[in-house]
């Protein structure tokens, strides 16, 4: 990856406190060599866990596994500072791999949402994300709005939850960093079961950085298990009571102090006081800078801008407790690879088989060619092709608007429907992709 250490990017987003990111305009240099569609095909790293899930006898067992795959879909967000590439109205993913096959379409362009179907055996997986990017002067925080089912055909049951938001603090200086924060409830739609895990933002003295901790509860609000972990490393589950009695001899794990006040966003992410905006303002800034830029009623940041350690003398280790998911480690050089785990340096691969005529649908991200000269190091290659393709899109849009030219139709694979467990309005896949023809049409977005 480029450094970006030369690049100022207080000049980009001064003008957008409070505001969407979705229609600004970044430069490359802030981009990973990836597209919104493969990112979000990252959920099925762990994909395995909805096999597993649908191996358990009890629906409750299922949920803790269920629960899992949920927490792992987001270890790949930590330390993963590079923006992916927003995908062009019609733009596809696909990924096969021996536990799933995934489908992913971007399904429209304003609002950006992009649908996925996953399937395999055991599972079908799907949803839609619409996601919001605001910035609040310190911050960027990014909101995954949408939600995603789990359906287990064989056992006719189904499970949906959404995802919790996402903050990468130090946007403007010191050193980036991530934490997610937030309540997640995976709903068992058949059983009345919820698995409700909490988020924890890191907290004053970063006790609580990527801990999630949680319980299930059946279907008269009973806790039946808890849940917990970090949302980086692992989940473990055990039984109610055993936590309980561990809680006991161990409160100070569990409880605040009334002076460990939360630095979360989500207490007030808009608030930044106008001095520190103005403080801001006057810098000249050619690079980022380890400064440390505070008001005297905020929580105090690592020093210099450092990232947060967590503080290890708060481990949770309870009796009685399994091992749900753990997460694999990362290759030794992911901080010179935009810090991707081996399974996101797979996918922008054009595998042999792709490269037969035909064999790749023409809408595919792989085939972007901005991406694919970011990946390469061609980073004016990069700009000028994301401009390129942007314009092109543009174009497209008036001409279809006009009807000067005849267009092929997208979304293609997905359509507006109401997601029969959720009840919810959702992108539904059509079917009918792994047996297209595309040899009748003109595919041309890239």
């Amino acid at each position: 990856m480029f450094s970006r250490n030369d690049f100022n990017i207080w000049s980009v987003l001064k003008n957008c406190i409070g505001k969407e990111l979705s229609k600004i305009t970044m430069p490359v240099v802030f981009n990973e060599p990836l597209s919104f569609l493969q990112r979000m095909t990252e959920y099925m790293e762990y994909a395995k866990l909805l096999r597993v899930a649908s191996e358990q006898a009890t629906p409750q067992e299922r949920l803790k596994y269920v629960s899992a795959f949920a927490v792992s879909a987001l270890a790949s967000n930590w330390e993963r500072l590079g923006k992916p590439f927003n995908p062009l109205l019609g733009e596809t993913y696909e990924l096969m791999r021996p536990e799933f096959r995934i489908i992913c379409e971007q399904v429209s362009h304003h609002p950006p949402i992009s649908a996925f179907h996953a399937d395999s055996e055991s599972f079908r997986f799907h949803g839609s994300i619409h996601p919001k990017l605001k910035f609040w002067g310190k911050s960027v925080e990014i909101q995954p709005k949408g939600i995603v089912t789990v359906e287990f055909p064989k056992l006719n049951e189904a499970y949906s939850w959404s995802n919790v938001n996402c903050c990468v603090h130090n946007v403007i200086v010191g050193k980036l960093w991530i934490e997610q924060y937030g309540v997640m409830e995976v709903v068992s739609h058949q059983h009345g079961l919820k698995a409700t895990l909490n988020f924890k933002p890191s907290g004053w003295n970063n006790k609580d950085l990527h801990r999630v901790e949680g319980y299930i509860t059946d279907r008269n609000k009973r806790k039946t298990h808890f849940l917990y972990g970090k949302w980086t490393e692992f989940i473990k589950c055990t039984d109610y009571v055993s936590y309980e009695e561990y809680v006991k001899e161990n409160a100070h794990k569990f409880k605040r102090n009334a002076d460990d006040r939360s630095k979360s966003p989500n207490e007030s992410p808009g608030n930044t006081p106008r001095k520190v905006l103005s403080k801001l303002n006057s810098l000249k800034m050619s690079s980022f800078k380890s400064l440390s830029i505070q008001e005297p009623d905020d929580p105090p940041e690592p020093s210099e801008g450092d990232i947060p350690k967590s503080d290890s003398t708060y481990s949770i280790d309870i009796p009685n407790s399994i091992t749900l998911w753990e997460a694999e480690s990362r290759p030794a050089n992911t901080a010179e690879y935009y810090q991707f785990t081996n399974f996101a340096m797979s996918l922008n691969q054009l595998e042999d088989h792709m490269k037969q005529p035909r064999a790749l649908c023409p809408t595919d991200s792989r085939l972007r060619p901005d991406i694919r000269k970011l990946e390469q190091g061609d980073l004016d290659g990069a700009a000028a092709e994301k401009t390129r393709l942007e314009e092109k899109q543009r174009e497209n849009r008036k001409k279809s608007k006009k009807g000067q030219e005849e267009l092929v139709i997208f979304p293609r694979w997905f359509k507006q429907d109401v997601n029969p467990h959720t009840k919810q309005d959702d992108w539904i896949y059509k079917g009918g992709y792994w047996d297209r023809d595309d040899d009748n049409l003109e595919l041309d977005i890239f």
